[in-house]
């Protein structure tokens, strides 16, 4: 563990502030405490936003749930509405296995279509700027505006790669952000030849543009290959949801985890058991809770999701651009593993080519334009719905009662998941870059680089467990403490 986890909080340390986190969906802040002497002695990463989405849905009707939790996120909207149809599917008596071949497919394209859109988004207008310019290049310059200034092509083909994605998003839903298209058991519309046909028309040009990006992102790392793989470098754990063959799935499997040297932890679990591999930390500093893995334990038992656990989980991914890819990519892997923090974003360019390619077979497969869409099965009272979301491993469980009315919700969400692994990543950051210097803007950006790397999105991961910690302090003009309240996990408040 850092030394920066464990640090105290003397009165005679400085504070410094990073609020907001630039370039990332939500809001958060990094806080560092340091010496005279510029010594970090502590480093956090605090989200700040409370949505309580888990709270709030409860007492209304199960089938609204799919297009509730949408809200939860404008860039994510799509994978938070399959989790919750998965698990309402549940609620309606449906395995996955029992979804007509038409719906499962649907689902699959519009997940896909989510994923290229999110993975283009991240790379190409919030993170290439670093990339591209390094961490201490000018604000002014170091954005998407700079990136289309000197590199116009590629910051086209981002928006347009974003945009297809969309387009498929649409077709199916109805709409590109907070469409309507899952339901209970199956999809509330086929798919038209016309539809078919028109985003037929672009695909091959959004996997060259794709493979291109693969190739951008891995001469990028590759340029400062030992500078890459130290930044922000962390040992840990892995999670992911495979498919039964080992290889890569997105939208279905079941969780498997592995240690820090790739040996397994568990494999093909089935995700509706979760509650009995994963549990759930809460801090007094955070509204984002901390999962582990329970027979690792809080300490060890914290993970990393997203397309770099999913690259390194994977036996093979089922597309071959993209398999040919994964396999260069995991030639850097040391000691079994990838664990690169800066990776993620070469894995999750290779995820983008995987999405494109599924896009295609997914359209030229018969079974899409199928009418068949909808499943019945026996009426249950509990569901969990799991998927691979762009920055990870999404959870979903809920129950409800013989009203229909949804009792309890549990969400963990793919950044929460990361959460831990971010504190660590900007920790490290801290310890080899800031500690003992005086601080510039370009090596404060360093700390949110760190966080860049995991593409958060804060305003989907921030959800309470219980009656959460809050501490309150009260100080002059001189920063001297006058007052200072503490309300536990319990809900007992003492004073200081």
């Amino acid at each position: 563990m850092s030394r920066l986890e464990t640090a105290s909080n003397p009165a005679n340390l400085k504070r410094v502030v990073i609020e907001p986190i630039t370039r990332v969906e939500g809001h958060g802040k990094i806080t560092l405490l340091l010496d005279d002497n510029h010594h970090i002695h502590q480093a956090r990463l605090h989200i700040v936003e409370f949505r309580g989405f888990e709270k709030f849905i409860q007492g209304r009707p199960f089938w609204e749930i799919p297009v509730m939790v949408q809200r939860l996120c404008g860039i994510c909207p799509v994978s938070h509405h399959l989790a919750a149809v998965k698990a309402m599917d549940m609620i309606v008596g449906v395995s996955p296995s029992q979804l007509t071949p038409t719906a499962t497919k649907l689902r699959r394209l519009l997940h896909l279509g989510q994923m290229l859109q999110s993975h283009a988004l991240h790379f190409f207008h919030l993170s290439s700027p670093d990339l591209l310019f390094g961490f201490n290049d000018a604000v002014a310059h170091r954005n998407i505006v700079g990136v289309i200034a000197d590199h116009p092509d590629l910051g086209l083909q981002g928006i347009k790669l974003r945009k297809y994605g969309q387009e498929v998003i649409r077709v199916i839903s109805g709409k590109r952000v907070h469409g309507t298209a899952g339901i209970p058991g199956g999809m509330n519309k086929a798919l038209t030849t016309q539809d078919r046909e028109y985003l037929l028309a672009d695909i091959d040009q959004m996997i060259t543009w794709s493979k291109q990006a693969v190739d951008l992102s891995q001469k990028l790392y590759l340029a400062d290959a030992d500078y890459h793989q130290r930044f922000a470098l962390i040992q840990s754990n892995m999670l992911c949801l495979i498919r039964n063959d080992g290889a890569l799935d997105l939208y279905h499997g079941g969780l498997r985890a592995k240690n820090a040297t790739g040996q397994t932890i568990f494999d093909h679990v089935n995700y509706c058991n979760y509650s009995d591999y994963i549990h759930e930390d809460i801090k007094s500093w955070s509204y984002m809770k901390f999962p582990f893995i329970v027979s690792k334990g809080q300490e060890h038992g914290w993970y990393r999701v997203g397309p770099l656990a999913r690259l390194n989980n994977c036996d093979f991914i089922p597309t071959p651009l993209a398999e040919t890819e994964r396999k260069l990519f995991m030639s850097q892997a040391q000691g079994g593993f990838v664990q690169a923090s800066l990776a993620y974003h070469w894995a999750r360019m290779i995820e983008m080519l995987h999405s494109a390619e599924g896009i295609k077979e997914l359209l030229l497969d018969a079974e899409i334009l199928g009418q068949d869409l909808v499943t019945k099965g026996e009426r249950a009272y509990e569901g969990i719905g799991l998927v691979e979301a762009p920055r990870g491993t999404l959870f979903h469980h809920y129950r409800v009662d013989e009203d229909d009315k949804v009792t309890m919700a549990n969400l963990i969400v793919s950044t929460t998941n990361n959460n831990q692994a971010m504190n660590e990543s900007i920790r490290q950051v801290a310890e080899q870059y800031l500690d003992g210097h005086q601080l510039t803007e370009g090596l404060l950006n360093h700390l949110e680089v760190a966080v860049r790397a995991y593409d958060p999105c804060l305003s989907c991961a921030t959800h309470a467990l219980g009656k959460m910690p809050l501490e309150v302090e009260l100080v002059d003009s001189q920063g001297q403490r006058l007052d200072y309240l503490v309300k536990s996990s319990t809900g007992e408040i003492t004073q200081e």
